[in-house]
């Protein structure tokens, strides 16, 4: 029995970047032999007591052009999880678009993705929770800022094109999705950055990257920017109108705001702008805090991991001390909804970021690529025996309205969405420049 209290989850690996000016495409699924065994990997899901899965079919492989799709693979694995009453959090875009899109310098990428999640939603109704775009800011840095995937854009011009594109498309993903399922609920995996000066001098570009974090999400929740980033973005091509979209289409009353942390997640900073990773300084629990500070939603912990090392428990004990910091957090009054170790196996070449394919294992995964569960997945197992009952607010009047799939048809949830589709007629005012 799925425990509705709290979402223990773990995700299938699905990034999708293009590198080396668009001629090699990184394919997650295909790397970590997912298109072979996609069965036993969510058998063993059963095996852990996981009943939440972050998983979406491949986008480059399954949106062919405008109006013309292949289901055969998202027909197989979603009807599969639809049999095993597994609750996903469907990710539409993990990293990267088809090749006839190009890349998220294309303007018509937002409407595009918009028409996909419709088709998405329509086909498989039964879906409730949703991360239509992975990692807005994470996707816009690497390739509009960095350098490192598909458009491999290096100014902050094409971060800033990169970052509207993306937070759009997910905007008008989510209105598309909630026209078909009202009560549909989204689950924003963002990172969570921290920046420190590593000195007097460096004081001043920190606190820019620290402004500049939040822009993904002051995007997607409307949450108006400072003075400063206001000026920045319009610099840098974004329009007014642009901007006034996202200030007045946000849909933030349907989502919960998903954060994930890695040790490099915080960085230390040089005058001349330069950042380096710094560890774990403040936390999961501190840096959540700040994002909670500025957003007020429910958080969920939704991507960690750590590679096991020489001595074997290097992973074990960051996952007890990722899980230590959403207690931490849980019980200073934040809403806290779920934590993910992702993902469920082993990942291939982000020891690079994906910037080059050199199929090195990163043994990230509860299992490794041959599914022989790891240490961190049996002590993953063993929190989950002992915390599932453990609510999440410390209130049964504020978890999350969850429909299993085999719940869907039932007459309590035609009730509850026809009320959310009236509430949306009657209060959706959204308008597409």
């Amino acid at each position: 029995m799925i425990n509705p209290f709290f979402m223990f989850a773990t995700g299938i690996e699905n990034s999708i970047p293009t590198i080396q000016n668009g001629q090699v495409r990184v394919d997650e699924l295909e790397k970590c032999g997912f298109y072979k065994l996609w069965r036993t990997d969510f058998d063993l899901l059963e095996e852990l007591g996981v009943r939440f899965l972050r998983y979406g079919p491949p986008l480059h492989r399954t949106y062919l052009a405008p109006d013309r799709f292949d289901w055969e693979f998202a027909d197989l694995t979603m009807n599969r999880l639809k049999e095993l009453d597994i609750v996903p959090v469907v990710d539409l875009c993990h990293f990267g678009v088809p090749d006839w899109i190009g890349n998220f310098q294309n303007p018509d990428f937002p409407r595009l993705f918009e028409a996909y999640a419709r088709r998405f939603a329509e086909r498989y109704p039964w879906v409730q929770l949703y991360t239509p775009v992975n990692e807005m800011f994470v996707c816009a840095t690497f390739s509009g800022l960095y350098g490192w995937w598909n458009e491999q854009g290096t100014s902050d011009r094409t971060f800033v094109t990169a970052l509207k594109h993306l937070v759009k498309a997910n905007i008008l993903a989510m209105h598309a999705i909630l026209e078909i399922r009202p009560d549909a609920i989204f689950i924003q995996s963002e990172s969570s950055e921290y920046f420190h000066a590593d000195s007097p001098e460096a004081i001043r570009p920190a606190e820019l990257m620290n402004a500049r974090r939040f822009l993904s999400l002051d995007l997607n929740y409307g949450q108006r920017v400072n003075s400063e980033m206001h000026d920045y973005l319009l610099e840098n091509g974004m329009s007014v109108k642009e901007y006034s979209f996202f200030m007045q289409n946000n849909l933030r009353h349907h989502c919960i705001m998903g954060n994930d942390y890695y040790v490099t997640n915080e960085h230390r900073v040089a005058p001349d702008g330069r950042t380096w990773a710094a560890g774990d300084v403040f936390g999961y629990d501190e840096i959540t805090r700040q994002y909670h500070e500025r957003y007020r939603l429910p958080v969920m912990h939704t991507e960690t991991n750590l590679a096991q090392g020489a001595n074997g428990d290097e992973a074990v004990q960051w996952l007890w001390k990722q899980w230590a910091n959403v207690l931490r957090v849980r019980n200073s009054g934040v809403p806290t909804v779920g934590f993910t170790w992702y993902s469920l196996t082993d990942q291939v070449d982000w020891d690079t970021a994906l910037r080059e394919a050199n199929g090195t294992v990163n043994p990230l995964g509860l299992y490794d690529l041959n599914r022989n569960i790891r240490p961190v997945g049996r002590a993953y197992k063993k929190l989950i025996e002992d915390w599932q009952n453990v609510l999440p607010t410390q209130s049964a009047c504020l978890t999350v309205p969850l429909v299993l799939p085999s719940e869907f048809e039932e007459p309590f949830v035609k009730r509850r969405m026809e009320w959310m589709r009236m509430y949306h007629a009657k209060t959706s005012q959204a308008t597409a420049p």
